[in-house]
């Protein structure tokens, strides 16, 4: 059951505190903020950025009346009940450690940790401390990606044989911005793999079951990279080229590849094959957090797919109008925070889901470097 001291408990607000959210834009501004002010039950109380100046300036720019130089002045702050991590994954685990010393509810930005020790000891001290937690693997609760695990286990396609899965890194391709630059260095942990393939396999697990058996490959193809904004060349040191086959619990075999940049031809394109039926999912990127994705099925005597239109108990109408914006995974997913925090339930992934997660890609580094 919910903690009593729980403002979603109360029926309440919960107050927010969004480290990251700054006058430059980015992801916090683009997702999480619209996300939240669209959704009754939440108030945006307070950010941080790196300095109080930043601070001050993004929460005039923003109507978000505390504004903090710090993540721990945040984090410290009796106003915040729930500490949002919206910052670049090297920085999750320091950013993350100040809300759970700070002993507040904590949802960070995937992936979790820049390795699978940060990822380990950040979900090890959330058990410790008792602190509710919560990770950013919205793909799984966007309403395409609910339909469609319904659809498979309510048996749309009989017993699955087999999917297929390919999609396209967008950022990983031949050019690359000048603030997305770490994202070539695999020491950052905000690769390929770990992001658009990592988003999309995890969506893929909660459908189809995890894997049981796997093989891989990850390789480098472009060993440089155009910067966007100078035309320098830098050193591109992650794979861009995913391919992994192997197993389901279920039995059902999988190949997924993910490759870097975007493709003139498919961006992103699975199907699921079964004893009675078929699913295809496709849309613009690989990116099956952001979306928006379509459905198409047939099944039984049917010879060609038709569109599966989402039906409407499963998207908020707040959000109904966002659904080619970040805002509308990501919404989603508070609203199951929400539910969980007033009906002590444990829908929404969290650390230790994050942490078996990280093992996965942990085998399929593994089973790359085999061969």
């Amino acid at each position: 059951m919910p903690s009593a001291s729980s403002p979603a408990a109360s029926g309440s607000s919960i107050g927010v505190g969004i480290i990251g959210l700054s006058t430059s834009g980015g992801w916090a501004a683009a997702s999480h903020l619209p996300a939240l002010r669209a959704l009754e039950g939440f108030d945006i109380r307070a950010l941080s950025t790196s300095n109080p100046d930043s601070a001050r300036r993004a929460g005039e720019q923003y109507g978000v009346p505390l504004a903090f130089g710090s993540a721990k002045e945040l984090a410290e702050s009796p106003d915040v009940d729930l500490v949002v991590v919206s910052v670049k994954a090297p920085d999750h685990y320091t950013n993350v450690m100040a809300a759970l010393n700070a002993g507040k509810m904590v949802l960070s930005e995937w992936p979790l940790g820049k390795n699978a020790a940060e990822t380990r000891e950040l979900a090890e001290t959330a058990e410790a401390k008792g602190v509710r937690t919560f990770v950013g693997l919205q793909a799984r609760t966007a309403p395409h990606v609910q339909y469609l695990r319904d659809l498979i286990a309510d048996g749309y396609v009989g017993d699955v044989l087999s999917t297929t899965l390919v999609g396209s890194g967008h950022a990983y391709g031949d050019t690359v911005d000048q603030s997305n630059i770490y994202l070539l260095d695999p020491a950052n942990g905000a690769t390929l793999l770990t992001i658009p393939f990592g988003h999309t396999i995890d969506a893929l697990t909660m459908v189809l079951g995890e894997f049981t058996d796997l093989d891989a490959r990850a390789v480098t193809r472009r060993t440089t990279v155009r910067v966007a904004q100078t035309g320098e060349e830098v050193a591109m040191r992650a794979a861009d080229q995913i391919a992994v086959q192997g197993v389901l619990e279920s039995g059902a075999v999988v190949s997924a590849h993910y490759r870097g940049g975007l493709s003139r031809g498919t961006n992103f394109l699975w199907e699921i094959n079964g004893t009675e039926g078929d699913i295809q999912i496709t849309g613009p990127n690989g990116h099956l957090q952001v979306g928006p994705i379509t459905l198409h099925g047939a099944r039984g005597e049917s010879s060609e797919l038709a569109e599966l239109p989402l039906p409407a108990a499963y998207e908020l109408p707040a959000l109904a109008n966002a659904r080619t914006s970040p805002a509308y995974s990501v919404g989603h997913a508070y609203a199951g925070i929400r539910e969980d925090l007033s009906q002590g339930t444990h829908r929404i992934a969290d650390f230790t889901h994050a942490h078996h997660r990280q093992q996965l890609f942990d085998r399929i580094e593994a089973a790359a470097k085999r061969d």
